[in-house]
This record gives structure tokens, C-alpha cells and sequence, in this order.
């Protein structure tokens, strides 16, 4: 399994969209997407690298395993 590494905002955010998520609002730098069944909302900064951290956090917020992100990173 290779390592998450910090990727563009653009590119998470076309991860997310992948995996059903829409976005509702845009605050600042930070774009807020939500799922129907997902209790929180998921936010991206719209930094050049997303740090790994982040990351992880939103893949845990939105219930995405790291098998499944790998799997969206590759049709982005």
C-alpha cells in the first residue's frame, strides 16, 4: 500500500467529488462538502499541497478507506 503524500487541493477535491460528495459552500480558502448520510461536513483548503494530516482527517470524516482513496486517486 504506498504512503499518502500531500497532493494539490484541486486534486482532493476531485477525489471527493469522485466519492458522491457536492459542495455547498466556499469560506474563504476552504471549500465545504457534504454527503447524504455523513454527519459532518468534509473541508479543503485551497492550498497548492494539502498536508497528509488533513487528509486523513477528511477521509475519516467521510468514512473512506485507504484502499478506496488510492482507488478514486487513480481515476482523477
Amino acid at each position: 500500500m504506498p504512503k499518502i503524500i500531500p497532493i494539490p487541493a484541486n486534486k482532493l477535491r476531485k477525489v471527493f467529488e469522485k466519492a458522491g460528495f457536492k459542495c455547498v459552500r466556499i469560506e474563504g480558502d476552504h471549500f465545504v462538502y457534504t454527503k447524504e448520510g455523513i454527519a459532518r461536513p468534509v473541508v479543503i483548503p485551497n492550498w497548492k499541497e494539502v498536508p497528509v494530516f488533513i487528509i486523513k482527517n477528511n477521509l475519516r470524516t467521510a468514512g473512506i478507506s485507504r484502499e478506496e482513496y488510492f482507488t478514486l486517486l487513480e481515476e482523477v
